[in-house]
């Protein structure tokens, strides 16, 4: 053990951690309408909205992975494109541990902090909520009635391509960006990272939901105002999270109205 690590070990744990393994994951997923102009709003460029203003929230326990310990996190993410090709944009990652925190922020640039984050099924009824300095800022109640809130649901999520699958992977899109040492600027031009999920499902059950948003000045969830809640989905998944790539970079004075997310408003 030192501070030091040798080129060896380095080599080996590149090839251990190249990919992060959830083994028996939990889920639950809540689906909504939102306003198509608050979408507009805060979707940073080259990112582009699809046909539907949809935002949705998870959430997880993973309580076996291949990097460390078992932690609860949440996401609040929104649909949308790049290139012609669907996948979602983060716009929080509540975590309960600093471990994940770290990784999925410093790599591939997921809008992680560290939160309160719960999750409980009894029998048909499903509890979740992440809560950060004293607010909840999403609470969700779920009954697995097996069907959803709109009967519309099914040919929605279908349409936008919305559930994982063994032969398709989840697509995710983040910024990764650092703040420049004087505090102006960023030390390079942001970039977009493309990072794909396998996600191996073993059930899943279809649900009716009511969800809660509240707002900080540090985590404004509740701009992704619900218009209309689509339903849930409670997943029980196998996934490997596999490395991500640069796919565009962005314009620094551009981005910047959007670069707030990952840090509190202090």
């Amino acid at each position: 053990m030192s501070f030091k690590r040798s080129l060896e070990e380095i080599e080996e744990k590149r090839k251990e951690l190249r990919t992060t393994v959830f083994r028996d994951a939990e889920m639950i997923t809540v689906l909504w309408e939102t306003k198509p102009e608050i979408i507009e709003k805060i979707l940073p460029p080259p990112l582009k909205p699809i046909s539907r203003p949809i935002a949705f929230a998870f959430i997880a326990n993973y309580s076996s992975t291949n990097q460390g310990l078992p932690y609860f996190e949440g996401a609040l993410i929104l649909r949308c494109e790049f290139n012609g090709e669907m996948g979602n944009y983060y716009l929080a990652m509540p975590v309960t541990d600093d471990r994940a925190m770290i990784g999925g922020r410093e790599i591939f640039g997921f809008p992680k902090k560290i939160a309160n984050v719960y999750l409980e099924r009894t029998d048909k009824d499903v509890y979740a909520y992440s809560e950060r300095l004293g607010v909840k800022n999403i609470e969700i109640r779920v009954k697995l009635t097996g069907k959803f809130n709109d009967p519309e649901t099914p040919k929605i999520i279908k349409e936008l391509g919305l559930l994982p699958g063994r032969k398709k992977n989840t697509v995710n899109y983040n910024y990764k960006y650092f703040p420049a040492p004087n505090k102006v600027g960023f030390d390079y031009n942001p970039w977009l990272v493309k990072q794909e999920t396998a996600v191996g499902p073993k059930s899943m059950e279809m649900g009716e939901a009511e969800i809660t948003l509240n707002s900080t000045a540090h985590d404004p969830w509740g701009e992704i105002e619900v218009v209309k809640v689509l339903g849930a989905l409670y997943l029980k998944t196998d996934n490997t999270m596999l490395p991500g790539e640069k796919v565009a970079e962005v314009d620094p004075d551009e981005f910047l109205p959007y670069s707030y997310i990952k840090w509190d408003w202090y």
